[in-house]
């Protein structure tokens, strides 16, 4: 029995599909804090069963008969480490045999606030813990570039504090395709998995592509972070949000988001999505 955390979100949810293509909905378990919101999945057959992060008992509960778990980390400015430890404790005191960790790509040794610390932290704890690991260093989703350029093509400049920096970039879809490769085959014991595109893509880049698309010269600007944050409060948003966005910035003009594997890859069969495809089928598939 394979449980997946997190299920209503996005990762875990898209999992769980991928699951199901190969692998009976009785086998499939999915931990959610409002089973109100896992109708769909209740459905199709999959096993719901209720827990939070913060609540251990609930997770001890919820474990019961499970072999692997896919631990979806917390999402950043809450106390992911004790969410995280909980989770991990719960499933050793539950009997769990293996426990998978989406944890998020390091390329480089810079530190990225709400995230590293605590990812590096998870890493150890669930190493030291007895139970069968398997890290998945997730890389960027491409998801995530329109809360770095904006949900709309820019007009004639994009302002971002990514410097120089690369990313390879990844679609959501295709990491939970490949988690759900390696939740259902052997030989991932106590491994580490970073989970890339196989192309890293400048913000020059994006610009170029985007330029191409669209028929108008479209250029990239390195901005400092300040000016971003302040650029960004003054259009509505929270300064905590815009603060995190930039830190996503100042992470892939350190490196932490350049390196390419081909491990997502090698589990799809077929090269993931390039930049330029996920731009046309996201910013021009309504024109």
């Amino acid at each position: 029995m394979i449980l997946i955390t997190g299920a209503t979100g996005g990762l875990g949810n898209e999992t769980i599909n991928f699951l199901l293509n190969n692998t009976p909905a009785g086998e499939i378990s999915a931990l959610v804090r409002d089973v109100s919101k896992a109708t769909d999945l209740v459905e199709r057959g999959v096993n719901v069963r209720q827990a939070d992060y913060f609540d251990y008992p609930s997770l001890v509960q919820a474990m019961q008969g499970i072999d692997k778990v896919l631990l979806v980390s917390a999402v950043a400015f809450t106390d992911r480490l004790l969410q995280h430890r909980n989770v991990i404790d719960a499933a050793k005191e539950a009997g769990v045999k293996h426990l998978f960790y989406t944890s998020i790509q390091r390329s480089t040794n810079f530190v990225m606030q709400e995230v590293t610390e605590s990812d590096l932290a998870t890493e150890t704890y669930l190493k030291a813990s007895g139970l069968i690991y398997t890290v998945l260093k997730n890389g960027y989703y491409f998801e995530g570039l329109t809360y770095m350029i904006g949900s709309e093509v820019p007009d004639s400049e994009i302002l971002f504090p990514a410097g120089e920096g690369r990313i390879a970039f990844v679609k959501r879809a295709e990491l939970a395709a490949a988690t759900a490769a390696l939740l259902t085959s052997e030989g991932h014991d106590n491994r580490e998995y970073t989970l890339t595109g196989s192309e890293a893509y400048s913000f020059h880049d994006i610009a170029r592509e985007l330029s191409s698309l669209v028929g108008r010269p479209i250029t990239y600007k390195n901005t400092e972070i300040p000016a971003y944050v302040a650029r960004q409060v003054a259009a509505g948003f929270p300064e905590a949000v815009a603060n995190f966005i930039a830190q996503w910035g100042a992470s892939a003009k350190h490196g932490m988001l350049a390196g390419t594997h081909d491990t997502v890859e090698r589990l799809l069969g077929r090269k993931p999505t390039s930049l330029r495809e996920y731009l046309k089928e996201t910013y021009f598939a309504r024109q």
